[in-house]
């Protein structure tokens, strides 16, 4: 069985849509395409190759007008009238998007340490126009139902057949047998000095969520050091209002003051908190956190 990559699409799709276009973004839910229940409009076609240990990957992603325009549109602050049909500056819009989807997808999963995917990387190698009911010829395409601060903006996604067994989630078992997958290596054992060097507590909290093998290879990790940090505020801004920033320029973030702060763990966000002063320096008291089994999840481990 080959590792699944259907949740870290989901989630850094709409991570990064909501980075990039400052907007609440969710995916609903993922479904096989029906390309009758399409309109006449049309989509941007951009194509991505994905490489990772001896496979090379072709995906495509579709993003209809009502989408493209909005993504565009926020992009850019949501300032000026919203455009009806795509143009050049839209496509450069969705391509720089889609890129970024792509990249955190790639940082995200390396970070695993998936034993058949290594050193994945992504480009987008291509982009056209096309009419949204001319879809049917596309392979394994499936919908995502993404809505943006309460709005239904539908985008589409087609794998071929060596991506298929990567989607399993989304795919529902689809061309499981299409490719050969790597088998996934077994893990080294770990000698007595190292399990003594964890704590009974960390053992018995790990143990709990984890397979009494799976827990004890886990311990090899914890001496691994992790860089936290605390994210204040984000907003996004045009080039030329970056260029124009001085010495003594006071720059207005979206959070406010009352918010918790997110905090990060190699930049990936586990929970949120306030700062505090302790003996001088800055400190963070942690309000929410997520459980071990999600931390773990959410740093790569």
């Amino acid at each position: 069985m080959a590792s699944d990559l259907s949740s870290f699409l989901k989630d850094e799709l709409a991570n990064t849509l909501e980075q990039l276009l400052s907007k609440s973004v969710s995916i609903d839910s993922v479904s096989k395409l029906d390309v009758d229940s399409l309109d006449d409009s049309q989509c941007i076609d951009i194509a991505v190759k994905f490489d990772f240990a001896d496979i090379s990957s072709s995906w495509s992603f579709f993003i209809p007008t009502i989408t493209a325009t909005k993504f565009e549109f926020f992009m850019l602050g949501g300032m000026g009238d919203l455009k009806e049909h795509i143009d050049d500056e839209i496509i450069d819009a969705v391509n720089e998007i889609i890129s970024n989807v792509c990249g955190s997808l790639c940082t995200t999963v390396n970070a695993q340490g998936f034993p058949d995917i290594n050193s994945i990387k992504s480009e987008v190698v291509n982009s056209s126009i096309k009419d949204c009911k001319s879809l049917d010829s596309i392979p394994h395409g499936y919908f995502f139902d993404l809505t943006m601060d309460g709005e239904k903006l539908p985008i589409f996604i087609s794998f071929d057949d060596l991506a298929l067994p990567y989607f399993n989630e989304i795919t529902g078992g689809e061309g499981q047998n299409t490719a050969t997958i790597q088998p996934a290596s077994t893990p080294p054992p770990i000698n007595n000095t190292q399990a003594s060097s964890v704590s009974s507590s960390s053992q018995m909290g790990i143990s709990s969520l984890l397979s009494e093998d799976a827990a004890q290879n886990l311990q090899l990790l914890f001496d691994i050091k992790l860089k936290l940090s605390v994210r204040l505020g984000t907003k996004n801004f045009l080039l030329k209002d970056i260029l124009r920033w001085d010495i003594g320029e006071i720059i207005e973030l979206e959070q406010m003051v009352n918010e918790p702060l997110d905090i990060l763990v190699n930049g990936v966000k586990i929970g949120e908190g306030e700062a505090v002063i302790v003996e001088g320096k800055f400190g963070l008291k942690i309000k929410n956190i997520g459980n071990d089994s999600a931390k773990l999840s959410h740093i790569g481990l």
